[in-house]
């Protein structure tokens, strides 16, 4: 199925910058101003001004975000700032972090994937995307002819075949080593080519599951097309028609998924105080206060029961956390688009997106600006609390083998539905097309 290669990696000389772990920085969806800020004085040579350089009011078809990163790429690479490996590599990247009080480990295979439109279930997409983001990328792709942020995929090593032979690999020294945030990095290659080639031919057997990065999936697959259209008898070798990706087992032990808990404000004081009749049509509703000795416990409790379709509201109540059992699946079935899964429309964020936010407070795609994510519930109630939002929804953590069912029924997920943690790093090594 997949079709995955080794290539010629371009990331940092240390030898120039240093300490990898200041010139590295998240990918571009996830930075904010604040961070945007800290980045830029963190190193003069920190891969923000590659991945997401700033945007200034005089900007021009000429001179722009995306001709300044193009600009900043080629300078570092005449001075010797950033080098291109001379063999081609896998790139096994081992992404230690603390989640929860315990260190955990995530190990991603960084390669390059055929790309494949979606209708040939050779790499399978589990959440919806927005225009915006895609064309931010596929600008960035013109510019530099390169993809800069890994996509993060998953794949099925039942038998650990892979798994093991990465193992085997490991044992060297890594050729790079960085800490960032908390987090640490440590990055081997594969250059053998009998490893290599047994790797890679062992994904032929194996679709891979989008997990982070569908927008860039997408502006890589819109610019193969963009390529094809001016190069019709190109070779199905050319470097367009290929993507980076980091690839992770389903069964990775630091495979971390969060649940986007959905934040509200903008709301009319009469919608708020409509709800709580509006819900008990769909839903049972158990009042817990928060001032209860280990009400998260018993939260967590009542979530997890087996056979049971629950979520949290908080704001209604005072201090009171409002438990919401589904009781009738059937009508809340009726009430999202019919072309959907049954998987699709038991999960938590598909009864918050079609049936409370859509249908019961009536909000559509112009009040995105009303509808905020928080992936640590804690602070999504205090949110609540000090006035800021109105509303809180808490959701469950959506598991790696519920995305695996939905992708391989052909389905998507409601955006926003998963937030895989940490987020992979912009700048270890990235993927120079041509």
């Amino acid at each position: 199925m997949a079709e995955v290669h080794p290539f010629r990696g371009l990331r940092y000389n240390k030898s120039v910058v240093g300490d990898i772990g200041a010139v590295i920085c998240p990918p571009y969806d996830i930075i904010t101003p604040k961070m945007e800020e800290e980045l830029y004085q963190s190193s003069p040579y920190n891969f923000i001004h590659i991945e997401h350089n700033r945007q200034l009011p005089q900007d021009s078809d000429t001179d722009n975000r995306y001709t300044r990163s193009a600009e900043i790429m080629n300078k570092w690479l005449r001075q010797g700032v950033l080098v291109t490996d001379d063999t081609p590599a896998l790139y096994i990247h081992d992404h230690c972090f603390i989640h929860r009080g315990r260190e955990l480990w995530r190990r991603g295979l960084t390669v390059t994937v055929k790309l494949e439109e979606w209708h040939r279930n050779v790499v399978r997409p589990h959440e919806g995307t927005l225009a915006e983001p895609k064309d931010d990328r596929i600008n960035l792709l013109w510019a530099l002819g390169a993809n800069t942020s890994s996509i993060l995929a998953m794949f099925d090593d039942g038998e650990r075949q892979i798994y093991s032979l990465l193992a085997e690999m490991e044992s060297g020294k890594p050729i790079i080593t960085a800490g960032h945030g908390g987090e640490k990095h440590h990055v081997w290659t594969i250059t053998e080519p009998r490893i290599a080639d047994e790797i890679c031919r062992s994904f032929n057997r194996k679709p891979l599951y989008i997990a982070d990065g569908h927008h860039r999936y997408e502006s890589a697959l819109t610019y193969q097309r963009q390529q094809l259209a001016r190069t019709p008898a190109a070779s199905p070798k050319e470097s367009f028609n290929f993507v980076m990706m980091t690839l992770v087992d389903f069964n990775d032990p630091g495979l971390v998924i969060l649940p986007p808990h959905r934040l509200l404000r903008g709301l009319p004081p009469s919608k708020v105080t409509g709800l709580a009749d509006k819900l008990a049509s769909f839903f049972d509703i158990q009042e817990l206060s928060l001032d209860v000795p280990g009400a998260w416990q018993r939260v967590d409790e009542l979530l997890n029961e087996a056979g049971s379709i629950r979520l949290v509201l908080f704001g209604l109540a005072d201090r009171n956390l409002l438990i919401l059992t589904l009781h009738d699946l059937a009508a809340a079935s009726q009430m999202m688009p019919y072309f959907h899964s049954e998987l699709y429309k038991r999960l938590d964020v598909s009864l918050v997106d079609h049936i409370i936010l859509e249908e019961l407070l009536g909000l559509s795609g112009e009040d995105e600006a009303k509808i905020s994510y928080n992936y640590n519930r804690q602070d999504a109630v205090n949110q609540v609390l000090t006035g800021a939002f109105q509303l809180a929804f808490i959701i469950s953590p959506v598991k790696a083998q519920t995305i695996k069912a939905i992708a391989d029924a052909g389905d998507r997920m409601p955006r926003k539905s998963t937030y895989f943690y940490p987020k992979l790093p912009s700048g270890l090594v990235f993927n120079r097309l041509g």
